[in-house]
């Protein structure tokens, strides 16, 4: 690497030169994933194929900003009925796209990849196969979650119901 690249890199990591394609700085559209932080409690169950309640699912999840605060990282630990289920998301607006994006690493190892789309308290997770809705009270301390699944990226049937109760 030449001394004009490594002084480059540098730059970059302490924050006083960006990266190509990187956005300018922290703004309104950063503020509003403040409405994820704090600790929450989740529960709710599988929707069976027949729409019947399937098993009982129950999580802690974690929503805290990442040095920076440009992104915030989501860490959750539960069960789905009785296997042991978790995971890591970073959720962040990119600025050279004008979108909000998720990126969730599961325990089992799957990558999903969604893009958010933010319409006053209700923001909607997109990804290639499945999409989420959340619906966020008026104080934003409870939000009503109903993940749905595609097989033929038309047709959504519900898969998950949950509630997530803010707790810290």
């Amino acid at each position: 690497m030449t001394d004009e690249a490594t002084q480059r890199v540098v730059a970059v990591n302490r924050g006083t030169e960006h990266a190509d394609g990187q956005g300018s700085g922290r703004g309104p559209q950063h503020d509003a994933l403040d409405v994820w932080v704090g600790r929450w409690i989740n529960e709710g169950h599988m929707i069976n194929d027949d729409g019947s309640p399937g098993s009982k699912i129950t999580t802690s999840d974690v929503y805290e900003w990442a040095p920076g605060g440009f992104f915030i990282v989501h860490s959750a630990y539960g069960r789905i009925g009785e296997f042991d289920v978790g995971g890591t998301e970073i959720i962040g607006y990119d600025e050279t796209s004008g979108a909000y994006r998720s990126h969730f690493f599961d325990s089992q190892g799957n990558v999903t990849v969604s893009s958010l789309v933010a319409r006053g308290d209700t923001w909607t997770y997109q990804g290639d196969t499945t999409r989420s809705t959340v619906e966020l009270s008026d104080d934003h301390r409870v939000q009503t979650v109903l993940h749905e699944r595609t097989d033929d990226g038309t047709t959504y049937r519900p898969s998950m119901k949950v509630t997530l109760i803010k707790v810290d």
